[in-house]
């Protein structure tokens, strides 16, 4: 008898030898596949648009690292200034030219006055709320349901695709999305509904004279992708009327849509803003900004501590220049990426109208997420709209495209990302892999939990 071995061997060993050593054999909890099913595929290579895991597949990948690889994996420029910055050394733990330079890019694309660099996006958001409550001399913090924004302890509250909990009728009220978060600490941060404007009216008119700072996605992420009504982003500028400071998070959309990110893309006048992920070129990296008058309150020029051992990398600072620079260099690229994300979009919604699998397709720039529900195109718009998907059937539909090289987002609340290595040939290749997968759904019955 000849014996088979599974296409995902190597995977699978490196999975049960991970789960020895790692909770959940992974390093980050969506890794996992706990919400599609299945072994997660450990990758052994990237380039362009595609990944190659360990037993030899190569898939088209549409996560991008969730986000830094605009430019595509192992870009030539982000390599070679990589390689150019490893010849000097690793870390310095003292300023270097380079994160000066980053600097004044960021600030100068930006319209920011000054920036300090982190690690992480986690760091940039935390250190960002942290200099609201000093600038002040306020406690409370307002986020958005279903907007994600790291994993510090405030921030864990009504977040993204974490845990929600319902506590309709108390204005503002929240609750830990993870365990270890008390509940005495997440009572300092207030939760409302995004893109319901009133909601947020509601909540400032009541509790405005004690809010430091409130914090949004300019263009959610980690819900699926949801675009801001302009009835929403004018009711998010009402709130510096009562001297609240407004932080954009843009670590996963800045330099993504725009080169002044979803903020200029918006027409968004922040006092803060966070950036993570495109800004270090695939390496660890985070950073907030501002106006001067607030960041001059950071230390050690002001009272509000925050400091880091690796902040302003040489490594990261160099693969974020050149990536910035690639960007700059290239008007067209934006236009280019918004529309290969234009066409993937409509083929999707034509190949799932030809299925008879009801699908809404949210995007915007080079994002996208489909909603397994029957709802129109572009009209799930808050969380809630969001937690109507069907997660059994995009398990089944992500498991068709990972069969057929395709390497999608692992959650219904995730966007895709497309990045500038995606090509005519990857765009009929997924879309091809998605009408199999499409067809694979059992289209006779309704998608459960949506009405027919």
């Amino acid at each position: 008898m000849t014996q088979t071995t599974s296409p995902t061997a190597q995977s699978e060993a490196l999975f049960a030898r991970a789960r020895a050593v790692t909770p959940g054999g992974v390093n980050s909890p969506v890794r996992a596949f706990k919400s599609v099913g299945g072994t997660p595929r450990f990758i052994r290579e990237a380039h362009g648009a595609s990944l190659t895991d360990a037993d030899g597949t190569r898939y088209i990948d549409y996560i991008g690292s969730w986000g830094p690889m605009i430019l595509g994996h192992d870009h030539p420029a982000v390599r070679e200034a990589i390689a150019d910055a490893l010849q000097y050394g690793t870390s310095f733990g003292a300023p270097g030219e380079r994160e000066v330079e980053l600097a004044e890019l960021v600030t100068r694309l930006t319209g920011t006055d000054k920036v300090r660099f982190t690690s992480s996006g986690t760091e940039a958001t935390m250190s960002a709320l942290r200099l609201a409550r000093g600038f002040t001399g306020r406690k409370l913090i307002v986020k958005f349901r279903g907007n994600y924004h790291g994993h510090a302890d405030g921030l864990l509250v009504e977040a993204g695709s974490g845990l929600m909990t319902n506590l309709d009728g108390v204005l503002g009220a929240s609750a830990p999305s993870s365990a270890g978060v008390p509940e005495e600490y997440a009572a300092l941060t207030l939760v409302s509904e995004y893109n319901d404007p009133a909601a947020l009216d509601t909540l400032m008119t009541e509790r405005g004279a004690e809010v430091a700072a409130v914090i949004f996605e300019p263009v959610v992420g980690n819900a699926g992708v949801l675009i801001p009504t302009p009835e929403f982003l004018a009711a998010l500028h009402r709130v510096q009327d009562v001297g609240a400071l407004l932080v954009a998070d843009e670590v996963m959309t800045g330099f993504r849509l725009s080169l002044n990110g979803a903020t200029g893309l918006l027409g968004l006048k922040p006092d803060l803003t966070c950036w993570g992920k495109i800004i270090g070129g695939g390496l660890p990296v985070g950073a907030y900004g501002g106006r001067a008058d607030v960041m001059d309150f950071v230390s050690p020029q002001g009272p509000v501590y925050q400091a880091g051992t690796l902040s302003g990398n040489p490594l990261a600072m160099a693969a974020g220049l050149a990536t910035l620079r690639t960007l700059q260099a290239d008007p067209g690229i934006y236009e280019r990426l918004e529309g290969y994300t234009a066409r993937l979009a409509d083929g999707l919604k034509t190949l799932a109208q030809e299925a008879g699998v009801p699908i809404s397709v949210n995007t915007i720039g080079s994002m996208l997420t489909p909603f397994f529900q029957d709802a129109p195109h572009g009209s799930v718009r808050s969380y809630a709209d969001a937690a109507r998907s069907d997660t059994r059937a995009f398990g089944t539909w992500f498991q068709g495209l990972l069969s057929r090289g395709v390497y999608w987002a692992p959650s219904q609340f995730e966007s895709i990302f497309v990045s500038a290595s995606h090509t005519d040939a990857e765009l009929t290749a997924t879309l091809e892999a998605a009408r199999a997968a499409f067809a694979a759904l059992n289209s006779t019955q309704p998608i459960e939990g949506v009405s027919p």
